[in-house]
């Protein structure tokens, strides 16, 4: 928590200077009240001195304004200071979350990831506000206990037996809380995963009826965030009763003691009162501490949970000595890759082939054979495990991410858009790109006529998630945000799968005319392919066979199956 608020403090270090500053002026009139009150009864009332009672009450005042005014900015200053350290904390978490890799994100997670940019960073913002805060706290705890040392140096002596019952107390029951503090924060992780994949396949649940056994696993989820929730919160409300029976106790103390001291000329009725009133505040605000620290124990699990985040190392970095592509040809040079290193079989086994600058590669074959597997290591969304892929004769490895990204464009199987218009989702991948080349990209992709049918035209609002348009207007939009981007490399995963085949076919034609550009195309269909300049037949992670459409019916198995059951027996000849 601590190495978070040094390095995530920063814009707001003089609020969080000034506002223990404020908090101190509080807590020293605090103090001073009921020295002044004391002082009050054993003089002005003792004497019948109204002018005296008059002017210590004036002081009074004068205090409890000091106070207030102290009290008033310490709080402005510490919602400033822990608002200021949220947000920098919630962007420096979502920065790291962009620089990670697909690999790094499948093992944090999604749900979370989220959990963590959205509760996790609200515990630790919690905890600076309070912090900043709950110096009043400690500084009220030590300055009753001097004043009432000075008061009466028997009477404090109570002070002795009840802070160190309170002190015991308080850390057994931080310490049996603490791992229960993560276990809820994990069940927390587990409910947002069953709901974000209920909100996000809502169509599927709904298609197959499925809201009952969703349900079911909502409630089973949510049942165990509440159990561990509870077994949290049965331990941290103890705190309150055992304070307050310690305190209780404590003042049953001074009553019998100061009594008797008071009997015997001991001390005076106001230094009681004045002792009394000490003993509150100082017992009241250790009870507040006592709350701070489980308020801390929960944000220590957050901030473990945020820095496991900012700790991760990703996989895929820029190189020490970068280097350009000479073109846009591509080589896999006894390629293979697994996603884990503890898994035992590889995703790709030892996969060689070069694609000439400017060619079509078709990439097809059975489910699972890792088609979409091969082209992800093109961007370097994924990092090879064994083996070279070059761009240009130039490792991706070595490659500037930046440059490597604004040379490969992809469209990917899940058709993803943002909330805003067309305009601005087919300039997101290319924000200089200007008008005509939105219409020529949206042109090749086919998707003129029902962007200019829309009542805005290109202005349209695009809902999130693109809700308000079919699968295939999607994946159109898709395609030519991808075209939009002026890549040298572009890769479609798949990108034609619910589009109508003149429609696909229209697609492949204008991207038949990119002469410079070399182009990847996974596609289930044949006839997305047949006319590449090269096709890829992939099978259990290794290529099967690679080769033109009339070599591959004469030659290759599983290419003659599929162009048989696409085509019919037709294919063949």
């Amino acid at each position: 928590m601590l190495r978070l608020f040094k390095k995530y403090i920063k814009g707001a270090r003089i609020v969080s200077v000034l506002a223990p500053l404020a908090m101190a002026v509080e807590v020293l009139a605090d103090i001073a009240q009921p020295a002044l009150m004391s002082d009050i009864i054993d003089v002005g009332v003792v004497n019948g001195d109204i002018s005296y009672i008059v002017s210590k009450g004036k002081v009074m005042v004068l205090y409890a304004l000091a106070g207030l005014a102290g009290g008033y900015l310490c709080s402005v200053f510490s919602a400033i200071g822990g608002s200021r350290f949220g947000a920098n904390v919630r962007r420096a978490l979502f920065n790291k979350i962009t620089t990670l890799s697909y690999r790094e994100i499948d093992n944090l997670t999604t749900s979370s990831l989220i959990t963590r940019m959205t509760n996790d960073v609200t515990q630790t913002q919690q905890m600076v506000m309070t912090g900043l805060r709950g110096i009043r706290a400690p500084f009220l705890c030590i300055g009753g206990l001097v004043a009432s040392y000075l008061l009466s140096p028997r009477l404090a002596l109570i002070f002795l037996v009840a802070v160190p019952l309170l002190a015991i107390a308080v850390a057994v029951i931080i310490v049996k809380a603490l791992p229960l503090f993560a276990q809820t924060q994990g069940r927390l992780d587990r409910v947002n995963t069953v709901m974000r994949e209920n909100l996000l396949g809502v169509k599927v649940v709904k298609a197959f009826t499925g809201e009952e056994r969703e349900n079911k696993r909502f409630f089973i989820s949510n049942l165990e965030l509440k159990d561990w929730s509870l077994k949290s919160s049965y331990l941290t409300i103890l705190l309150n009763p055992v304070s307050t029976f310690v305190m209780n106790m404590s003042i049953i103390a001074l009553y019998w003691f100061g009594g008797n001291m008071a009997a015997h000329g001991q001390i005076e009725s106001g230094k009681i009162m004045a002792m009394l009133t000490y003993m509150t505040l100082a017992l009241m605000s250790l009870m507040q501490l006592m709350m701070m620290l489980t308020t801390l124990s929960r944000a220590l699990v957050s901030a473990k949970r945020i820095n496991a985040v900012m700790d991760t190392e990703p996989r895929i970095k820029e190189a020490a000595s970068p280097e350009l592509p000479a073109d846009s040809s591509i080589s896999f040079e006894n390629v293979s890759f697994r996603y884990n290193d503890t898994d035992p079989e590889f995703v790709l086994k030892d996969v060689c082939f070069t694609a000439k600058s400017g060619e079509t590669v078709g990439v097809i074959g059975t489910t699972g054979s890792g088609k979409s597997t091969l082209v992800s290591l093109i961007p370097r969304l994924y990092e090879v495990t064994k083996g070279q892929v070059k761009i240009g004769g130039t490792d991706v490895r070595k490659i500037p991410r930046k440059f490597l990204s604004q040379f490969v464009g992809m469209t990917l199987q899940e058709n993803v858009l943002f909330a805003g218009t067309i305009r601005e989702n087919l300039r997101w991948g290319n924000e200089t790109c200007d008008f005509s080349e939105i219409e020529r990209s949206a042109s090749d992709a086919q998707a003129t006529e029902f962007i200019l049918s829309a009542e805005n035209g290109y202005d349209s609002q695009v809902e999130q998630r693109g809700k308000n348009f079919s699968g295939g207007q999607k994946q159109r939009l898709c395609i030519a945000r991808t075209l939009a981007r002026g890549a040298k490399i572009l890769i479609f995963d798949d990108s034609t799968s619910a589009l109508d085949t003149e429609t696909d076919r229209k697609i492949q034609k204008a991207l038949s005319k990119l002469s410079d550009t070399t182009v990847f195309i996974i596609a289930q269909r044949i006839s997305s392919i047949m006319h590449s300049d090269k096709i890829i037949v992939m099978d259990e992670g290794k290529i099967e066979s690679m080769g033109k459409h009339e070599e591959l019916i004469k030659n290759s198995r599983i290419y003659r199956q599929i162009a048989v059951s696409q085509l019919g027996e037709a294919a063949l000849t």
